[in-house]
């Protein structure tokens, strides 16, 4: 059992552990500390360093899209934890996505994929979204899959790549083969090197400042009740791994909108119900990961907050109150809106101290590690 550390007093951090396991891959190494779970691996694409370093050039090559224009990297940029500064992603043809790009950040992690999406839980299934997806287009592959794959196909770093994730295969490249070596890249994609990592886990009583402390024991206050959606070591309710036995549901409405006082969300994009169907799910969301917000920004379903400060102030009112425009409502008093989202008080000291906190919560070796960059010359 892993025990976080609150202030200066170790807490059991509940894992919900469970016998049980999967095949991860033989000869890949996890960059994950002794100790923490492992992530749960399709048995069908097992881990291997080959797999992870085909998927790796795939990620950075603009030659994945049709035209040429867009990699995946162009949504999912190293620096920013593998988010964007947009507020919505944009496509390789320019057409504009109704969300903003989620942080790849312990991705392999995750219980469901994407901001609204219960039945997708492989990143397998999740990489031919933006592949083949048309609604908005992003790498706009479909109808164009053999000019695409006719450019690795060609290319001699790529017939060694392919070969050597692939040995003896024989077949030609395929999207089987683009699919499972960029699910295993983004997989790769692990965090737990953070200060907060340092103090909680590591027992470096230095590791986090004083106000980062403070903030520590704020958010996992029951005034402030961060972590009822942000909890667990990957600070996400949307999280799996092989010693899981409960899947929790990851999915809320926070008050960001409440459209003619209706309880609506703006119609083109209200999360979960766009689903199901039901009035209950209007506005429902999955909550991300916090590891490494502070350089995930702008945030929100749709980038409508500017920064942290912004995101702090809007869950201390309680929900947002939009007085003029096409979306105006009070989202205060949206009446699907998760129970953990009714305001606090919050002193400036406060404030601070949660913005501290939240920022220990950087990885710098997870930002610069060579393992995650471009594999081509600039």
């Amino acid at each position: 059992m892993i025990a976080i550390r609150l202030g200066h007093a170790l807490v059991p951090l509940i894992l919900l552990l469970a016998s049980g396991g999967c095949d991860t891959g033989e000869d890949y190494a996890w960059n994950i500390p002794e100790d923490f779970p492992l992530p749960r691996v399709p048995e069908g694409n097992p881990m291997s360093a080959a797999k992870v370093e085909l998927g790796r050039h795939l990620f950075y090559d603009s030659r994945l899209s049709a035209n040429g224009k867009q990699a995946c990297a162009s949504c999912h940029r190293p620096e920013y934890a593998f988010s964007e500064r947009r507020a919505r992603a944009v496509g390789a043809t320019g057409e504009v996505n109704r969300r903003n790009s989620l942080a790849l950040v312990n991705v392999a992690y995750n219980s469901t994929l994407m901001w609204v999406h219960p039945g997708l839980r492989d990143i397998e299934q999740q990489v031919l979204v933006p592949m083949f997806g048309d609604s908005p287009v992003e790498l706009g592959i479909a109808g164009h899959e053999e000019d695409v794959l006719s450019r690795f196909r060609e290319d001699e770093r790529y017939r060694r790549l392919f070969e050597s994730a692939y040995p003896g295969h024989g077949a030609p490249v395929g999207f089987n083969h683009v699919i499972e070596a960029l699910a295993c890249f983004v997989r790769s994609l692990v965090s737990f090197g953070s200060p907060f990592d340092h103090y909680a886990y590591g027992g470096l009583d230095d590791a986090l400042s004083e106000a980062a402390i403070r903030g520590l024991d704020h958010f996992f206050s029951e005034k402030f009740e961060c972590h009822h959606c942000h909890g667990g070591f990957n600070f996400t309710q949307s999280s799996t791994h092989d010693r899981m036995g409960i899947l929790m549901d990851p999915f809320h409405n926070t008050g960001l909108y409440n459209v003619g006082g209706e309880n609506a969300y703006p119609s083109e994009d209200q999360g979960l119900y766009d689903l199901t169907g039901q009035l209950v799910d209007r506005g429902k969301f999955r909550a991300p990961t916090l590891r490494n917000i502070a350089l995930t920004a702008p945030y929100m379903h749709d980038g409508s907050l500017p920064d942290l400060g912004a995101v702090l102030d809007f869950y201390a009112a309680g929900g947002r109150n939009i007085a003029v425009g096409a979306y105006t409502g009070d989202g205060r008093t949206n009446s699907h809106k998760s129970q953990f989202v009714h305001g606090f008080d919050m002193t400036p000291g406060e404030r601070a101290d949660l913005l501290a906190f939240l920022h220990s919560l950087t990885d710098r070796a997870f930002l610069e590690r060579a393992s995650h960059q471009s594999p081509f010359a600039d």
